[in-house]
């Protein structure tokens, strides 16, 4: 079966991934317009049309921008909990019954498995997702302030991770943005820093060669090259080498991620 996941887009400006399993494909979140995330699938040979669902992790507007406008033009099905859709439901707009989906546990769009497991943010009940397809698993962990044990065994292993390298301490604490804001980002409900992700990404990885999407990167307080740096020097510590045991690349606001194979081996392609 064709397994294939992309991150259209990353950050505080609007945030999107892209899973398919054979016939089945889905968004989890879209917080574009609608017109601007069907020019990013477009960008990548894929139809908004083929979609059979928009999953929302939380209710920021970087992340349902365009569920709305998206469920009414293809009527697809939303899926998200009781919490979010209590907050998120005034700013999507009206949504047709049917395409009104309320999880409370593990749920199936067609050969996607998807186990929502709750993280820590300043929203009414956010949640990362980990999608299994057969023997395969992509897990989506980005917009937490913190980890714990039962996130980290949930996630654990992954042939596909999107995990949030929000901001590097230093330059969130030195730069512009008010006080209150660097204590948001920075506290238990906010974002994980570089230093974050670095200090855990080696305890996830196992030998199945994982891509690992670094995301959700703040335009004024990170930067790809500084993520990078700072969470391999954490692999290198640990044994891990980019390129043999491991892909790492870090996700864009601006463009897609490539659309990554994940049913067939692809060692050799390069990362943005």
């Amino acid at each position: 079966m064709r397994i294939e996941t992309a991150v259209l887009s990353s950050g505080s400006k609007g945030n999107s991934t892209y899973i398919r399993a054979g016939e089945y494909s889905v968004l989890i979140d879209a917080g574009l317009s609608g017109k601007a995330l069907e020019k990013r699938m477009a960008a990548l040979d894929l139809k908004p049309e083929d979609l059979n669902a928009l999953l929302i992790t939380h209710e920021h507007k970087d992340h349902i921008k365009g569920v709305g406008i998206l469920s009414r033009r293809y009527d697809l099905p939303i899926y998200a909990n009781d919490g979010t859709w209590a907050e998120a439901e005034s700013d999507l707009g009206k949504i047709k019954t049917k395409n009104r989906r309320v999880f409370t546990g593990d749920f199936i769009v067609g050969d996607l498995k998807f186990s929502p497991y709750s993280i820590s943010h300043d929203a009414a009940q956010p949640v990362g997702y980990v999608c299994r397809v057969g023997d395969k698993k992509i897990v989506l962990a980005t917009d937490t302030g913190v980890t714990n044990e039962d996130i980290i065994t949930k996630i654990k292993g992954a042939d596909f991770f999107v995990l949030e390298s929000n901001h590097d301490l230093e330059m969130l604490m030195t730069g512009k943005y008010p006080y209150f804001l660097k204590n948001r980002i920075k506290g238990k409900e906010g974002h994980l820093s570089n230093d974050d992700t670095a200090a855990l990404l080696p305890s996830l990885l196992k030998d199945n060669f994982p891509t690992v999407v670094l995301a959700h990167l703040s335009e004024e307080n990170n930067n790809p090259k500084v993520a990078y740096i700072t969470v391999n020097n954490a692999l290198k510590e640990a044994g891990f080498k980019v390129g043999k045991d491991l892909r790492m690349g870090c996700a864009s606001q601006s463009k897609t991620t490539p659309l990554f194979r994940l049913d067939k081996k692809e060692k050799n392609k390069e990362l943005f």
